[in-house]
């Protein structure tokens, strides 16, 4: 299943495949429309000769006018979708390039001027002269009107690219992409409830204690899918605790360790390769699996607008209230446990993303990127403003705090303008003021929930 889910994702991520299915299209669409002018279904149309009354030599002419035509256009239009990725790589970041490929638009208009090129050279190529001619008079008819569709797709797509070119529209995009990929990955919601302790756990302490054989990576590259049902079946079947040692989104080494078991003898090789099985691993990140992703993209479109050679704060500053959407809807969410049972025994400890953690991928590079910009700072405090108002638990509180502490500490070393440190202090105990209320509503409806 996992080979298939990362083969599924990469032809989608090409620029073939949706192409080819349409060309395919377009010859069993010539071959019909032929073998129905053979069968004389035609001549039902012979009451509109100006129509479908063309020559052979006519319909040829025109066919091939429009088979060429299809060409030099699809030509233009990969010229275009190529200055599209060079564009958009040089001023944003290279991470974006695969949204571009994705692009349903683009692959249906490429597939759209291929197939009618192949669509026409079909229906040409079966024109007849001589003592018995043959002009299929229906395909020639709608080759005809497949060029006004061409003709319309054409001016869609250059509507479409220089509208996805733009930093809205990518970005936007992007975080589409990744609440997509949240409401799919983590699609409960939890209610108030005291935050886990792991420390009190005797299985959890003794962990260290225990003789780790490590199992080794059979590839190098990212890992974009574990599929943790397997993990826990083996661990089962062996009697024994696995241990994970990277986490989707992470590059794994050949030979490295991949996961670790608690055995007292080495694995054989049937464990190892099974073990294996359960990673997909390939060339690059994918938001379908990896939320994280999405936010890693977005904050190298921040960090790549906060550079001294582009100084884009504005770009900037939407790559913040975008990041604040996706933190907000991840605010509420069930993360998944880092610990998988078989009834009361520990099977698996696996590494899990956490709101904290991401929390920390999307704001902590651009902090300390944009020292000096306080429009971006204070942004970045009324952020955490808005994710504190909607989260739900008191560990979420706590990693807010954090975050407006380093901005205060950023705010006090490099911003010399008093006027501006004294805004920013000013915001920063605005912010304070309504987490602490927020923490405090919290922990009494906890409480509630314990009375009750």
């Amino acid at each position: 299943m996992n080979k298939l889910i990362q083969f599924w994702d990469n032809l989608r991520s090409g620029f073939w495949f949706l192409p080819f299915l349409i060309v395919l299209a377009s010859i069993i669409y010539a071959v019909v429309l032929i073998q129905v002018d053979y069968a004389g279904g035609y001549q039902w149309l012979a009451r509109w000769p100006r129509v479908f009354g063309v020559g052979a030599e006519g319909a040829r002419d025109m066919l091939s006018t429009l088979a060429s035509s299809m060409m030099s256009v699809m030509g233009i239009t990969f010229s275009m979708t190529l200055l599209a990725l060079a564009l958009a790589s040089s001023q944003y970041t290279s991470r974006i390039l695969r949204n571009f490929m994705r692009s349903r638009i683009t692959q249906v208009t490429l597939g759209t001027f291929a197939g009618i090129f192949i669509y026409c050279l079909i229906v040409m190529h079966t024109i007849r002269t001589g003592d018995m001619p043959f002009v299929p008079s229906v395909a020639v008819f709608f080759a005809f009107i497949l060029a006004f569709g061409g003709i319309a797709v054409l001016i869609f797509f250059i509507h479409h690219i220089a509208s996805s070119i733009q930093a809205s529209t990518i970005i936007a995009s992007v975080a589409l992409e990744t609440n997509i990929s949240i409401d799919r990955l983590l699609p409960e919601k939890q209610d108030y409830e005291p935050d886990e302790d792991g420390g009190q756990n005797p299985i959890i302490d003794s962990l260290d204690e225990r003789t780790w054989y490590p199992v080794p990576s059979a590839v190098s590259g990212y890992i974009e899918l574990v599929n943790y049902d397997v993990l826990l079946k083996l661990a089962e079947d062996i009697r024994t605790i696995v241990r994970t040692e990277h986490g989707i989104g992470e590059f794994v080494v050949r030979d490295t360790p991949l996961v670790s078991l608690a055995l007292t003898y080495p694995p054989d090789k049937n464990t190892i390769d099974s073990l294996n099985a359960a990673y997909s691993i390939g060339r690059h990140r994918s938001v379908e699996q990896d939320p994280a992703f999405g936010i890693r993209q977005i904050v190298d479109m921040a960090i790549k607008a906060l550079s001294p050679g582009v100084n884009d704060t504005s770009t900037a500053v939407m790559c913040i209230d975008y990041l604040t959407s996706i933190m907000v809807q991840l605010a509420d969410r069930k993360f998944p446990s880092s610990r998988r049972y078989e009834g009361e025994t520990l099977r698996v400890v696996a590494i899990v993303p956490s709101f904290e953690g991401l929390l920390a991928e999307a704001f902590d590079q651009i902090r300390g990127s944009t020292q000096t910009n306080v429009a971006i700072l204070a942004r970045m405090i009324s952020a955490f403003n808005t994710i504190g108002g909607m989260t739900i638990r008191l560990s979420h509180i706590r990693a807010l705090k954090e975050q407006l502490r380093y901005i205060e500490e950023v705010a006090n070393r490099c911003i010399e303008a008093n006027h501006d440190r004294a805004r920013l202090e000013k915001r920063l105990s605005e912010v304070r003021e309504a987490l602490q209320r927020q923490s405090a509503s919290l922990t009494g409806k906890v409480n509630n929930s314990y009375n009750g």
